[in-house]
């Protein structure tokens, strides 16, 4: 596959997509991607056509509203652009948002909240003897709900992440520690000694949902 070094550019073009790496703006040949149709994928796409088709059922007075408040709601920002969100996405993008979390669905569009900075701090993992705990540091109450994303256990070695899966809300800290054992081993199962574990936490409020907050702690040897 033959990719080069380009000048910023996003999106496909022809036979080529240009994407922002590691390495730097490049370009590529496009290549269609496999669709593996995981569970996770699969849950997805029937929010998404559910909550499309919700759109068509909506009053007109109720799509006005969406799109009204699009105009102050924007697209995440691209090549130094961003732009006003129309009534359909806005809609998808909270409803979907709260799909993914079991939340119920709003038909008005919720007002756009003001979030304070996520108080969820490092990640701490033990080992004791063989019974292994991830706990995070949570000094003081986050937002409505908080949103707590895992990667697959890796080598100590590594620095960085790629792919997250949810793996549910914040449990309540316990002396200003949050248990997410529990949350982790359902999605990954047992966690290796000596690996490094990546979580990240979003805070959500009515669909809307501010920037990922990351930590990363390696599991000691027993």
């Amino acid at each position: 596959m033959d990719v080069k070094l380009d000048v910023p550019q996003s999106g496909k073009v022809g036979n080529t997509v240009n994407l922002k790496t590691r390495y730097g703006q490049v370009q590529r040949q496009y290549v269609i991607p496999t669709d593996p149709k995981t569970a996770v994928q699969l849950r997805i796409r029937s929010n998404l056509g559910h909550i499309s088709a919700r759109w068509r059922e909506l009053l007109q007075q109720q799509r006005d509203a969406r799109t009204l408040a699009g105009q102050d709601s924007e697209t995440r920002r691209q090549m130094g652009r961003s732009a006003a969100l129309t009534g359909f996405n806005l809609f998808l993008k909270i409803n979907c948002a709260r799909a993914a979390l079991g939340l119920d669905q709003f038909v008005l569009p919720p007002p756009v909240p003001q979030f304070g900075m996520n108080p969820v701090g490092d990640l701490s993992a033990t080992n004791d003897h063989g019974a292994i705990a991830l706990k995070l540091w949570v000094p003081s109450a986050p937002a409505q709900y908080t949103v707590v994303w895992g990667a697959t256990p890796c080598s100590a070695g590594k620095s960085s992440a790629r792919h997250f899966n949810i793996l549910g809300f914040l449990p309540a800290p316990v002396g200003g520690m949050s248990d997410i054992t529990d949350l982790y081993v359902a999605v990954f199962g047992p966690i290796p000694a000596r690996s490094r574990i990546f979580i990240r936490t979003q805070q959500h409020i009515n669909g809307w949902e501010d920037l990922f907050k990351q930590t990363t702690a390696i599991v000691p040897k027993a």
